[in-house]
């Protein structure tokens, strides 16, 4: 597992302290892919560690799209569980509020007075944060989707597969 959970939960810091509009898991997880996508594309290496998978609506990073379907599900793991360790590291950072919608559950991320950490972040990580929070700051998380869906990579890609 590869995934940089307190990088995840600081760049949610940064989102909510942009006052970015409906942070939710989805949104979070596409903003996630569009960073990494773009910060790989430009030097070459991600920021977070995930993989990212296509699936039908959005590319979901894989280890973090587990976690937030546990968090949704409520469901209980063992405190031996290298996931638990994960959830309770995102929550030292943010709350999470479980809201059901009549087809499905979303994630909110609401801020506990943590502060954003900077020094996390090297000048050209921060640069990519910063573009992709200030382009998609005011946008829905099916917009940013189908932004998504115009990139080449992911679109030769099929479901399931990795994209980066």
């Amino acid at each position: 597992m590869n995934l940089d959970i307190t990088k995840v939960s600081n760049v949610i810091l940064y989102m909510l302290h942009k006052k970015v509009k409906h942070i939710t898991d989805k949104k979070v997880c596409i903003m996630l892919f569009l960073m990494d996508y773009n910060h790989k594309k430009f030097c070459d290496k991600k920021i977070f560690g995930d993989e990212y998978i296509k699936t039908k609506r959005y590319p979901e990073p894989l280890t973090l799209g587990e976690i937030f379907h546990i968090i949704s599900n409520q469901d209980d793991l063992d405190e031996e569980d290298p996931r638990l360790f994960i959830i309770q590291e995102i929550l030292d950072f943010v709350d999470i509020e479980i809201v059901e919608k009549e087809k499905y559950t979303e994630l909110e991320f609401l801020s506990i007075d943590e502060e954003f950490d900077d020094t996390l972040f090297d000048e050209d990580e921060m640069k990519t944060i910063t573009k992709i929070v200030n382009d998609y700051k005011d946008v829905s998380a099916r917009k940013i989707a189908n932004d998504t869906f115009k990139i080449d990579l992911v679109r030769e890609k099929e479901n399931g597969e990795v994209i980066i």
